[in-house]
Parts: structure tokens; C-alpha cells; sequence
């Protein structure tokens, strides 16, 4: 059974699926301006004369050219309830539609949910473009930091994946060095890597339209004693979260098991965001691992990050994070560059 066809099986009412990186993922269709209308016994693959000759390659769909303006194209198509997609479609495509006499329900994620759990050629490459980000961070680490800005380790880094193979950057490379590592987002910047720094790098290699995301910290030379402290909590952190994640387990409950750990140190306070999120063919996708997650429970086939983070204005910042499989029985770890505090000249 095709993604299409496991959606339609469990649709209730139409879908209009607007969400680019939906429409790639039930299609492999790849277009600036498309919309998937499914029913359980027909898919409408909807854009415009730029792209219907690459649509009629897509096999399972009805290609209908309704122009430019994709939401006034729809009306004409949306007949009785029509779920959509609330998060893909703004405030005034939304008008747009009803006042066009669509009568419109929020979804609630269905195809996110299929996303969710990874078939095996998802799986393939997604390893591979972790394969890549393990080996850039491996030679990153063989380089000196002292010296350079972080602007320029975080190009070093775009360079390695473009050599190893990859498509893209998944995201912008974070380079975060000394009081800037504090920042759980931080940007690159000209600062200079000092010795006695903590430099947080949060990378991720994109392949075959999916994505890696990593975060290893490193220390520029010698650290202090409260750094290295630091970096032991966050590390023990980690690690008891990789510990608790499994097929079942509910997903707050796996963010709790590293949470409690730094709560229960000197850096109670610290660690802000949640402890994990889906990656795929975007970055940031379902389900997540943090403390507002509900009732959602880890299946297998999910492949999300686990990565606690100690954020201390002045003294800087340790996030360690790997990239995992959820198993039955486990993690299958995706993310092989190791994790001890790992020194640079």
C-alpha cells in the first residue's frame, strides 16, 4: 500500500493537503505552488501550467491545472466538509475559502502522523546522512578552533558535507562559543574561539531530501573546573535519556528521565527546551520528546533527537545531542562521533 493510499484508508472526510513537505512526502511531487485534495477513492494533484507536466508523472493522481492562485483555484474543487491543514494555510487563504463556500475542519495531523514512523528507505537515508555528519564532525574536530571566528567553522562545516556527499545543510550550522554558547539558538558569529571555551556546534547533513541534526560541545583547550562539571551533568543526561527511549514509553516520560538529572544537580534551572523532536524530511517534526508532549508514546520507526542542554549566562552552554531510531527493545543510534569532552587545539 502506497503513503497515499494508507492515507486515503483512513481519511473520514476529503483532505486538502497543503503543506509542501506533505505533498512531497504522499507524491515525491516537488513544486512552489501545489495542493493534494484526497478522498478515499481519489487524489486531485492541483498547481499550475509551470509544474502539470512533472505532476503527470506522479502515479495514483488526477492532475488539475488551476492556476497561480492556488487557493482561489480550490474552490471550485472543495465540495461538502473538507478538512485542512491549519497550519499550512494563512488567515486570508483561509477567508478566502469559506467565502468561497468551503466549509472547512482543522485536521489534526494525519499526515504528520504516517510521517512520523519511517518506512525502511526512510530509515536507509537518514543513516547515511548521519554517516556524513559523524565524519564531518571527525574532521572538524582533527582542525584547531583557537583563532577562528565561529562564522568560519560553521562554513568549515558546510564545506565537509558538501565533500562527503551531501545535498545541503539540513539547517544553518549554530557555532556557539564561550558566553554565546548560553544561547540555545544562537547564530554564528565574528567572534573569535578563545582557549578555555566551550564551543557548542549543532550541525546535520541533508540526503535524498531527509535530514541529520547532531550537537556535540567541545572544549578549546584547558576548561575550568565548573565547565567540565557542566559538561558531565549534561553528558550523564544524555545518556539516561537515550537509556529510556523505546517503542511505548510515553514521550514525556523520556524528556522527565534526562530533565530530573540536571534538576537534580547544581544547574537545576538550566536546561529550558524540550529534550527531543522527529527529524525527516524536515528538521523539526513529530512526534516530540519534551514535558508538554501529552499522551504521545515513542513508536517504532520514529527517528528523534535526544538533546539536553545547560545554558549559564557567563559561563556558556553544553547541549550533547544524538540522533536515534526508536526500537522495541531500544535506540539504534545514528550518530557516531563520540561523546566524551572532546579537546581542540
Amino acid at each position: 500500500m502506497t503513503r497515499l493510499e494508507r492515507l486515503q484508508a483512513a481519511l473520514e472526510r476529503p483532505l486538502l493537503v497543503t503543506s509542501e513537505p506533505n505533498v512531497r512526502y504522499l507524491t515525491g511531487f516537488h513544486s512552489s505552488n501545489a495542493a493534494l485534495l484526497v478522498e478515499p477513492k481519489l487524489a486531485r494533484l492541483c498547481t499550475d501550467s509551470r509544474y502539470t507536466a512533472a505532476a503527470k508523472l506522479v502515479p495514483g493522481v488526477e492532475v488539475v491545472d488551476i492556476g497561480r492562485d492556488l487557493f482561489a483555484g480550490l474552490i471550485e474543487l472543495l465540495q461538502g466538509e473538507t478538512s485542512f491543514e491549519a497550519e499550512s494555510v494563512s488567515v486570508a487563504a483561509f477567508e478566502k475559502l469559506r467565502s468561497g463556500g468551503a466549509s472547512l475542519v482543522a485536521a489534526d495531523g494525519p499526515v504528520e502522523a504516517l510521517r512520523a514512523v519511517k518506512d525502511a528507505r526512510e530509515l536507509a537515508t537518514i543513516r547515511r546522512a548521519a554517516e556524513i555528519t559523524s565524519e564531518a564532525y571527525r574532521r572538524l574536530a582533527s582542525e584547531p578552533f583557537a583563532g577562528r571566528r565561529e562564522v568560519d567553522l560553521a562554513w568549515r562545516m558546510h564545506e565537509l558535507f558538501h565533500q562527503l556527499g551531501a545535498e545541503d545543510d539540513a539547517f544553518p550550522t549554530i557555532v556557539a562559543s564561550g558566553p554565546n554558547g548560553a544561547f540555545p539558538h544562537a547564530e554564528p558569529t565574528e567572534r573569535v574561539v578563545q582557549e578555555g571555551d566551550l564551543v557548542v556546534v549543532d550541525a546535520g547533513a541533508s540526503v535524498g531530501g531527509y535530514n541529520a541534526d547532531c550537537t556535540r560541545t567541545f572544549a578549546c583547550g584547558e576548561i575550568s573546573a565548573e565547565r567540565r562539571r557542566a559538561y558531565e551533568i549534561c553528558l550523564a543526561a544524555q545518556e539516561v535519556g537515550v537509556a529510556a527511549t523505546r517503542a511505548g514509553v510515553l514521550a514525556r516520560e523520556v524528556d522527565a528521565a534526562a530533565r530530573d538529572l540536571i534538576e537534580a544537580s547544581e544547574f537545576a534551572g538550566t536546561f529550558g527546551h524540550g529534550l527531543g523532536h522527529g527529524v525527516g524530511i524536515e528538521v523539526h517534526e513529530a512526534p516530540h520528546v519534551s514535558a508538554d508532549a501529552g499522551e504521545t508514546r515513542l513508536e517504532a520507526g520514529n527517528v528523534v533527537t535526544i538533546e539536553p542542554g545547560i545554558y549559564v549566562e557567563g559561563l556558556g552552554g553544553v547541549r550533547i545531542e544524538d540522533l536515534v531510531i526508536v526500537t522495541d527493545n531500544g535506540t539504534e543510534v545514528l550518530t557516531t562521533f563520540p561523546k566524551r569532552l572532546t579537546v581542540v587545539g
